[in-house]
């Protein structure tokens, strides 16, 4: 619970509701009242009284064994998120707020295939004439720093499946290690593999499944990559990252 919950004093029907929308929400399935009433530690006829009243809003739909399951009207709400969650104006959003990136490029990407297409770029004068990124832009994401940082939250079958086409099985089981390191990392890193003299760092953007839906790279000149400006780099686009999916819904 956040500092600003603590400080607000919340409505207890009201939070129990959103608690039992959670715990449904986790069980597509479907969960009998007795369930819920276990999972939070109440009686049952709050259970039966709490969502009796979500039924009646269409926030759940009762079946006929008695189990409920989430109601049509939380995709309004879903739909009003989406609408207003676009990841590229969000990108811009928590950058011109300020970073401590005044010499880097910083880029948010989306993942088509076994390619990444740009869709925001921010060029620095540091980077200027040996490399552009464009929106629009094009490039293999088994190269780039924000395509293998998307790469890496997927699983294993996914990725085999998706580049069985276009790689042997070794250069696929090579980017699998490299995938799995670099997760584990926390970040990925291009080295000089776009763009001679350039590296990348990159990281996932995550939706609210916590899939990976874009994702944002930092690029400077390798002679200016010392280890104090990776760090800092690598801190302030997990960041901003991070950020991001929290806008997106993801539980991070």
């Amino acid at each position: 619970m956040s500092d600003q919950d603590n400080q607000i004093k919340l409505v207890p029907a009201l939070a129990r509701g959103a608690h039992i929308l959670d715990i449904i929400a986790r069980h597509p399935s479907g969960m009998m009242a007795k369930e819920i009433a276990d999972e939070l530690n109440l009686a049952k006829s709050t259970v039966h009284g709490l969502c009796g009243t979500l039924v009646s809003l269409n926030l759940l739909v009762r079946r006929a064994d008695q189990s409920y399951q989430m109601g049509p009207h939380v995709m309004r709400w879903a739909n009003a998120f989406t609408a207003r969650s676009d990841v590229a104006n969000e990108f811009a959003s928590i950058w011109d707020d300020g970073t401590d990136l005044p010499g880097a490029t910083i880029t948010l990407s989306v993942l088509e295939n076994t390619d990444i297409t740009y869709i925001a770029a921010r060029n620095s004068d540091a980077t200027e004439g040996r490399f552009e990124f464009r929106a629009g832009m094009r490039l293999p994401a088994s190269i780039t720093a924000a395509g293998k940082a998307m790469l890496s939250h997927m699983n294993e079958f996914d990725v085999r499946q998706l580049f069985t086409a276009v790689a042997d099985d070794n250069t696929i089981d090579a980017l699998i290690q490299t995938l799995s390191e670099e997760k584990a990392r926390g970040y990925s890193f291009d080295n000089e593999d776009v763009s001679e003299g350039l590296v990348c760092y990159g990281a996932p953007v995550l939706d609210s499944k916590n899939k990976p839906i874009a994702g944002i790279a930092v690029s400077l000149l390798k002679e200016d990559a010392t280890p104090e400006k990776g760090k800092q780099i690598v801190d302030n686009l997990t960041d901003i990252a991070v950020k991001l999916s929290m806008r997106m819904g993801a539980d991070v």
